[in-house]
């Protein structure tokens, strides 16, 4: 809640709001947030005044904990990936993507299970988000949202890789809704600048050529982690 001029500005979507109007709040300054929940909410702002200016959306404030930023852009990427991950289900059926794979060469275990073991694509996407929103919601590993260790902060180059995948097998094997879908969002290519920037990802690993300079990966295989 914010006031000017005796004017409040209610930050919500009332009930009865048409979907074209969501957030048509004016920007707020990140220095005037009050919430425990700025950095989420100063990223989500970014977004969507422009999902497509990547740069602005992973600039921080300059008196950002850099853990607290990488960790709430990896929270938001989960969070949308979800939306991927719906358009995929119609498509991505376990009897025709009986394997997590991208390409002929890539083929992924999921580590869900006691024992990393092959599932169909669709549930090895389910899994993996389902164990990223467990990772990153524990009170465990990341108790604050405010301060996180860095033995924690660690912990997000696993989860990186492990949803980087979903990106892969969509733009692979479904491309068309891959496309419908980056067309609407940029996300793939926010998170491939993302986790280059702050090197999360090995370069090899980063197999859709989403960025101006394609990132060609040296070989293929098959990976657990």
């Amino acid at each position: 809640m914010k006031m000017a001029d005796q004017t409040v500005i209610l930050r919500r979507n009332r009930a009865g709001t048409k979907a074209e109007n969501f957030y048509k709040w004016a920007d707020e300054a990140y220095e005037e947030m009050d919430s425990t929940l700025v950095v989420q909410q100063f990223i989500q702002q970014s977004i969507r005044r422009s999902h497509t200016n990547i740069d602005a959306i992973l600039a921080a404030p300059e008196t950002q904990d850099e853990g607290v930023w990488k960790y709430e852009h990896l929270r938001q990427f989960c969070m949308e990936l979800n939306g991927l991950a719906v358009r995929l289900q119609g498509e991505c059926q376990p009897a025709t993507c009986t394997q997590m794979t991208a390409t002929e060469q890539w083929i992924f275990l999921c580590a869900a299970h006691k024992t990393p073991k092959e599932c169909p694509a669709i549930d090895y996407t389910r899994h993996t988000l389902d164990g990223a929103a467990c990772l990153l919601n524990s009170n465990k590993y990341f108790p604050s949202r405010v301060s996180i260790k860095e033995s924690s902060v660690a912990k997000l180059g696993s989860v990186c890789r492990r949803v980087y995948r979903i990106f892969s097998h969509a733009y692979f094997h479904h491309r068309k809704i891959f496309d419908q879908f980056e067309a609407s969002s940029s996300l793939c290519k926010r998170f491939t600048v993302f986790v280059t920037k702050y090197s999360l990802m090995s370069r090899d690993n980063l197999i859709v050529p989403i960025l101006d300079e394609e990132l060609v990966p040296q070989q293929g295989g098959e990976s657990q982690a």
